[in-house]
């Protein structure tokens, strides 16, 4: 097994790797897209109702069972703590813009 071949076979597991990564980048885009689309959902709902567009309750009880999660998956927690509270303000932006405009049409 000469050096050509390691570096073809690293080469390969290079490329698998990086296969698994744009698969799971597409997902995640996916998967944000769905998130969004419920959260706009709720956003309208709110608005309909004359319900504020934060729920800082229902906000702490996600960031405790996200940082559980993350700890069960060995993810860092403070990570998916950032994460969720990066997503939660471009959500709570959305329900504001729908609460101050009665306009539906954004995504989030």
């Amino acid at each position: 097994m000469g050096p050509d071949h390691k570096a073809d076979e690293a080469s390969r597991l290079l490329g698998s790797y990086r296969a698994s990564i744009d698969n799971i980048d597409a997902a995640l885009i996916h998967m944000l897209a769905e998130r969004f689309r419920c959260t706009k959902a709720v956003g309208v709902l709110k608005a309909t109702h004359g319900l504020p567009p934060a729920d800082p309750a229902r906000e702490a009880l996600q960031i405790a069972r996200l940082r559980q999660l993350a700890n069960e998956a060995q993810l860092d927690p403070d990570f998916a703590e950032k994460f969720l509270n990066f997503v939660v303000r471009e959500v709570i932006r959305h329900h504001e813009h729908i609460a101050a405009n009665g306009d539906s049409s954004q995504d989030g």
